[in-house]
């Protein structure tokens, strides 16, 4: 029966006692059309060794929690999705329903209130498809729970009598969780962090007791403490990797600069912002016939963090650095990140470079990347070079400024070069938060992009460019930046909203990038560009990690990889380890990740990758709903940002904070919500708001708990 098995070298390499895949277990299971006990599984595959037995016993398990086999209350298993079942993620709402998230993409089923009152959001079940209505959306039921997501919560505790409860921080979690031991006296009000004892289930709520009170919640940093809890980060550095980051000392060792090409002569110089602390890149071009010679030298990771080590199991764990206003949480230890990785100017430095040839037109043709030693020039900031760029010295070592000038030369090739090729370019502002020296909010400004950033945005795509480019040459397992493209009924809603006002989207039911590139330049000087722009954006897929290289919607690109970050991010550092893989001249086949590996950690770095970015959002929401609690009463000149069935969204100006106008508040009217024009319009008086418009409003109220803002219309 194992002959049958088409992956039966794969097991047979990686085990020694090698068992039936999973593959082949769901296809033996699918023909006998019927769920079978363990015994008469085994006996059908024929294995009779104790060994292999337990090592079917294990993968069962395995597949069980992975959500591809189900067990019935006779202890017989039987592939999920054959038997009429969805293995699904939980997608909790803060007013009791939720969603169950299927793995294979389907669409999402509707989840009652009552089919929520055993799961919080986050967890894996089972669902069977309980009802269809008449739109075609599904309602479904919860068949088993696979794994809880939380082991405990944050979030403020409350008193009702002497009975104490927590409501968890993280809104999509609608049920309370008792806390029958918590004092409260001691505890009411106070945010808390609380290990569940019983998780939620249909006829008993979840129960808890207090391990932790982080204090009251409008205390300096406690919006950073909640969110570390709430996305489960991991903070603490275990012992062995501390100490493994120890031992390589603070300055490269002599061995280690050995074989290696020595580019210390050469002007290299980081270029960053004037808060970064760790600088994994640094650049410099010079003239090579009519074109450019570029070098991209990235801190060499790889070098410290070797595969199965402590470093590379925490640093796989966290998977990417997490960004906080007040706050950075490293991917590696500081005294890697911050020391002997980082770029510092003027010490020695162990890199990996790809040395590309830029033709006169900006593109990237022959490359080549290799291990070396540098020693860079000068800590430069995107301020400094942008004012030297405008004709302003404001710190920039004279003997580098000729070479400054040559990269904006280069730089504006490559402007011209992602242009033809019809990148997609978004106009966006970021925000920047201020503190005062209590730690609240002093100011919340702009981060206007110059040049200087645009510069080396452009030659760190271009290396990440070549890295796909010679990874996919190898054929070697690797993990690709991959952006697809958008969705169909997205497309055609686009389309429908674009010739509304006017501009047509080319392409078909599949537009090229450039497109949409195209259609971005023509609303370029339009009073509405903030309204095309932002429903333009919404289209799109976010980019994942993946091991196919099905390349990048909005660079316009068929192949590329992240190479330039491994400091901050898991996957560049997995890019560098197949490079020296290659660069060394072994096989694919005796590269340490497989592409079963690669799928899995494409999965996780994709995962670390939102949870960060979901942390910060949430942070950064905290402080503005805190920094607008004194402002309440105030009028606001903003822009409509969003609008759904229930109101607008606007930004207010000079602040980049989000507030919402409630549909109840927009006056003596009843307005119907217009999605595919992404606009209300008053029944009435045909009053029309649209995303884009300009609009006065008022704070009325603020709601910290919820990260909301509540305005009303301002006169």
């Amino acid at each position: 029966m194992r002959k049958q098995d088409p992956h039966a070298g794969r097991e047979a390499a990686r085990y020694e006692h090698p068992i039936p895949s999973r593959e082949f277990i769901l296809s033996y299971l699918k023909e006998r059309q019927k769920m079978l006990t363990f015994k008469q599984l085994a006996k059908g595959l024929g294995l009779a060794d104790e060994a292999e037995r337990e090592g079917l016993r294990r993968r069962l398990i395995a597949m069980e929690k992975a959500g591809q086999l189900l067990r019935d209350r006779r202890d017989r298993l039987g592939p999920v999705t054959d038997i009429g079942l969805l293995p699904g993620r939980v997608i909790g709402h803060a007013d009791g329903f939720g969603f169950a998230r299927p793995d294979d993409g389907s669409e999402d089923l509707f989840l009652s209130p009552r089919e929520m009152h055993r799961v919080f959001h986050g967890d894996r079940v089972v669902v069977q498809v309980r009802k269809v209505d008449q739109r075609g959306r599904r309602e479904g039921g919860i068949v088993e729970v696979l794994e809880r997501a939380h082991q405990q919560l944050v979030g403020r505790v409350h008193r009702d009598g002497n009975i104490c409860y927590l409501v968890a921080d993280d809104r999509r979690i609608s049920q309370d969780v008792l806390l029958p031991d918590a004092d409260p006296e001691v505890c009411a009000k106070q945010i808390a962090v609380v290990r569940l004892l019983r998780q939620p289930d249909q006829r008993q709520p979840p129960l808890g007791e207090i391990v932790e009170i982080l204090g009251e919640h409008l205390a300096p940093g406690m919006e950073t403490e909640i969110a570390v809890r709430k996305f489960e980060l991991p903070v603490e550095w275990p012992a062995a990797t501390l100490s493994e980051a120890a031992r390589w000392g603070t300055e490269v060792a002599a061995n280690a600069k050995q074989g290696r090409t020595d580019l210390r002569d050469l002007p290299l110089v980081t270029i960053d912002g004037e808060d970064a602390r760790d600088f994994d890149d640094a650049v410099y071009c010079e003239r090579n016939g009519d074109g450019w010679r570029l070098f991209v030298a990235i801190a060499d990771v790889s070098h410290y963090v070797e595969p199965g080590t402590a470093l590379d199991e925490e640093a796989r764990n966290r998977g990417t650095s997490v960004y906080f206003p007040q706050l950075v949480i490293p991917m590696l230890p500081e005294a890697l990140s911050n020391g002997l990785c980082s770029l510092m100017p003027e010490v020695d430095r162990l890199c990996m470079v790809c040395e590309m040839q830029i033709d006169p037109g900006g593109e990237p043709g022959e490359y080549q990347f290799y291990p070396a030693v540098m020693r860079s020039q000068a800590r430069l900031t995107y301020s400094q070079v942008a004012a030297l760029f405008d004709g302003r010295k404001e710190g920039v070592p004279g003997h580098l400024e000729p070479h400054l000038f040559e990269l904006r030369a280069l730089y504006q090739a490559m402007v011209s070069a992602k242009t033809s090729r019809g990148a997609i370019d978004f106009d966006s502002t970021e925000s920047r938060i201020e503190f005062d020296d209590s730690g609240k909010i002093a100011n919340i400004c702009a981060v206007v992009r110059n040049d200087a950033h645009r510069l080396i945005e452009e030659c760190m795509i271009a290396a990440n460019r070549c890295a796909a480019r010679f990874l996919s040459a190898a054929e070697l397992p690797a993990l690709y930046r991959v952006h697809d493209r958008p969705a169909e009924e997205r497309v055609t809603d686009l389309r429908a909203f674009l010739a509304e006002l006017g501009l047509e989207l080319r392409g078909g039911s599949e537009p090229a990038p450039g497109d949409l590139a195209q259609v971005l330049e023509q609303a370029r000087e339009r009073p509405d560009r903030h309204l095309i722009q932002t429903v333009a954006l919404r289209s799109l897929k976010q980019a994942v990690y993946v091991p196919e290289n099905n390349g990048h919607f909005g660079l316009s690109l068929d192949a590329y990889a992240h190479f330039t970050s491994p400091i901050r991010r898991y996957p560049d550092l997995l890019v560098h380890r197949g490079i020296r893989h290659v660069l060394s001249g072994k096989k694919p086949n005796r590269f340490i990740y497989q592409p079963a590996d690669m799928v899995a950690l494409g999965e996780h770095c994709s995962h670390t990758e939102r949870r960060a970015e979901e942390a910060s959002r949430d942070t950064v929401a905290w402080l503005k709903c805190e920094f607008m609690m004194e402002r309440v009463g105030q009028p606001f000149a903003g822009v409509i940002s969003g609008v759904t069935g229930f109101g607008l969204f606007v930004e207010l100006n000079e602040l980049y904070i989000e507030g919402l106008v409630h549909v109840t508040a927009l006056g003596n009217d009843y307005y119907e919500f217009d999605a595919v024009h992404h606009r209300l319009i008053g029944r009435r008086s045909r009053k029309q708001y649209r995303v884009g418009d300009a609009i006065k409003v008022q704070v009325v109220r603020v709601d910290l708990d919820e990260r909301k803002i509540d305005l009303v219309l301002a006169g």
